[in-house]
């Protein structure tokens, strides 16, 4: 009887053990730098600072473009109505973006050209990447720096007076776009400022002359200076105005 069931249970044990499944192969990942050696230490630092680059990134977008003047000039918009976190900073932010890429295309175009195409086909190193980059770059941060803050920070920095403006060095070139920058967008806020002031001061003096001084002249100028915006097309203005001003 032993020898029986013996014989009809072990093609099932064999049939199981053919049938356990097998653990699937775990996934590797692997990074190849090329062939050890000098190759492999030079690929090394190259990858080294594209991650660096990278993580300057935002920086740049905001320090080196025309994102700053757009930001300050909305926010000086914004508290010149009056109304508070409408739009909130995120719409503003966005529309400062889109503006940013907008005036920034054609160096964009010209630095994906110039030196982007050529390193992805690998006719250029990393250094002479960074090189032909920052030529398209630097020549539309010169057209919108003045000559007085270059002459400030080159006279910091203690260098040799360059024999043409493309070979100031973009160390020196940087902080003298920013602060130019900085000074045509107060130029700016100030001229959007006048026209909101005016609503307010009239406002303001009909409600002292009606003996309503309790009242705060922000309620009441508020819908006035909006109806304003509105029937001037205040958007179009803006966003065309401030275009134009980096052509």
């Amino acid at each position: 009887m032993k020898r029986f069931m013996f014989l009809i249970t072990f093609p099932g044990i064999i049939l199981a053990q053919t049938q356990q499944p097998t653990a699937p192969a775990s996934p590797t990942v692997s990074i190849n730098l090329g062939p050890p050696g000098a190759d492999m230490a030079a690929n090394s630092v190259q990858l080294f600072l594209l991650i660096t680059v990278l993580s300057l990134l935002p920086s740049i977008l905001i320090m080196a473009t025309s994102f700053t003047r757009i930001a300050i000039v909305f926010h000086f918009l914004r508290q010149a109505m009056g109304t508070q976190n409408v739009p909130s900073n995120q719409i503003l932010v966005g529309l400062a973006l889109i503006m940013t890429f907008y005036i920034m295309s054609p160096t964009f175009r010209a630095i994906k050209e110039q030196a982007y195409d050529p390193m992805v086909a690998q006719e250029i190193t990393l250094s002479e990447t960074m090189d032909r980059a920052s030529v398209p770059l630097k020549r539309f941060m010169l057209e919108h720096t003045r000559e007085k803050d270059l002459a400030l920070f080159i006279h910091l920095s203690k260098t040799p007076k360059p024999q043409s403006r493309m070979d100031i060095s973009i160390e020196v070139l940087t902080p003298a776009f920013v602060i130019s920058e900085l000074k045509t967008a107060f130029e700016l806020g100030f001229l959007i400022f006048l026209p909101f002031l005016i609503v307010d001061l009239v406002v303001a003096s009909i409600l002292l002359a009606m003996g309503m001084m309790m009242l705060p002249p922000i309620m009441i100028s508020l819908p006035f200076k909006l109806l304003l915006f509105v029937m001037v097309d205040g958007w179009h203005l803006m966003v065309g105005s401030l275009v134009q001003s980096f052509y």
